[in-house]
């Protein structure tokens, strides 16, 4: 049963309520502070008044309706199929938790944080982590499992902190040998830490926690997240060249992404087959693929982007001039259409840095290069990129005959790859 001094304390913040407010010819400010805080236990009666202020019943009648309700809303927050019923179903709980003191309500609270992060809505999911910070001391150990994991999604998702990110899911971890949760919920966990080791460019850890994963979707016939955890694997093994496991792992979630007729992993599947061919210096198998992901109508505009500023690349790479220029339109056609996106700031910098090379605006190519996107790939740790760029950069002063700025973006360059593959 979750503490009565917390409650009044959850639902007095969420009312913006002050001590006094609620306190008020009630009992003293510090004595209620005292309560809330679980310093002291109050008698039923003052429990009572402070219960009517709130406008809670304190009887428990619709217990079971809530604890199922709230059940079917958690799948749906696991399984993400349908906002709009995630929506309706929420704002039918919420009206039950308004108005009864239910031992649901604080695992009801700790998953608004994945709600909002579903919704996109990052300030409220940030507002949620905030409030509950302040009693999260009192959470118990199956409470502070989905805690920790949804602080994790909000630094992958929100913050794209993935360092800060797998601190977190590391603490989720630790909590599941002492809860009771299903199998597929451990799984994910695991798959979601595989995902941020990739992030993080820790390679073998990655590949261990998708087997790990994958090994339970396996049994549970589940195709869609095994095509996710053998796209991970395809990854991983593409990073330390182990080519032909990265293209039967990346086969293996196309085929399985088509038996599901799953076309989000089909699309990302495609994209990191591109990217594997782009790699071995393929450019013409890469930018089949790439294309294929641009022109399939139902794509996610940020999948899009990703994938035109890959063939901006790669045609650039190949020295087609006339197709980079048309997809660098492309681009900027769809560019103000994710000004609220994260990856904003990556698409803009990409899109323009091709833009003034093939210009030949020497001058704002190297501004832009030098003074604002190398500075951004590193504070976003972005060494892929940076090796990328530093190198581009180095070519141009070289070019030029500055040839003490082009060593030094050379050196650059390979520090950065050194570090890449020391990751």
């Amino acid at each position: 049963m979750i503490e009565i001094g917390s409650f009044i304390k959850l639902q007095r913040t969420k009312q913006d309520m002050t001590l006094g407010d609620l306190a008020d010819g009630i009992v003293s400010v510090s004595y209620l502070s005292k309560i809330e805080n679980l310093k002291t236990q109050a008698s039923p009666e003052i429990i009572q008044l402070l219960c009517n202020r709130l406008g809670i019943q304190v009887d428990n009648s619709e217990e079971q309706a809530i604890k199922e309700k709230c059940k079917e809303w958690y799948s749906m927050l696991f399984k993400v199929n349908d906002k709009e019923k995630i929506i309706a179903t929420y704002k039918e709980i919420q009206e039950m938790m308004d108005t009864n003191l239910s031992e649901n309500l604080l695992m009801f609270e700790i998953h608004k944080i994945r709600y909002y992060l579903i919704l996109n809505q990052y300030d409220k999911a940030l507002k949620k982590i905030n409030e509950l910070s302040e009693i999260s001391d009192n959470f118990d150990n199956l409470q502070d499992f989905y805690w920790n994991k949804f602080r994790g999604n909000y630094y992958s998702l929100a913050n794209v902190d993935y360092h800060q990110a797998m601190f977190y899911y590391k603490k989720s971890e630790e909590k599941i040998m002492h809860i009771d949760i299903g199998e597929d919920e451990a799984a994910d966990l695991k798959y979601i830490i595989a995902v941020t080791h990739s992030e993080l460019r820790n390679t073998l850890e990655s590949i261990d926690y998708a087997n790990q994963a994958l090994a339970v979707f396996m049994k549970q016939y589940n195709f869609h997240r095994c095509a996710q955890c053998h796209i991970v694997l395809g990854i991983s093994y593409r990073r330390i060249k182990m080519y032909e496991k990265a293209i039967k792992n990346y086969n293996l979630a196309k085929h399985l992404a088509e038996l599901n007729n799953n076309k989000q992993v089909n699309q990302q599947t495609t994209y990191n087959l591109g990217n594997l061919y782009s790699t071995i210096g393929e450019s013409e198998e890469a930018i089949k693929y790439y294309s294929e992901v641009v022109e399939d109508n139902e794509v996610h505009l940020h999948e899009k982007l990703i994938a035109i500023t890959s063939l901006i690349k790669e045609y650039y790479k190949i020295g087609n001039i006339d197709k980079t220029r048309e997809m660098i339109n492309e681009a900027k056609a769809l560019l103000d259409s994710v000004k609220n996106s994260v990856y904003y700031q990556l698409y803009y910098y990409i899109i323009y840095t091709y833009t003034y090379k093939l210009n030949g605006e020497d001058d704002r190519f190297k501004s832009l290069v030098k003074d604002k996107f190398i500075p951004y790939l590193r504070k976003n740790k972005d060494y892929g990129n940076l090796v990328a760029y530093s190198n581009m950069l180095a070519n141009h002063f070289e070019s030029i005959g500055r040839y003490k700025e082009s060593v030094k973006y050379y050196k650059l360059a390979n520090e950065t790859y050194e570090k890449l593959i020391n990751l």
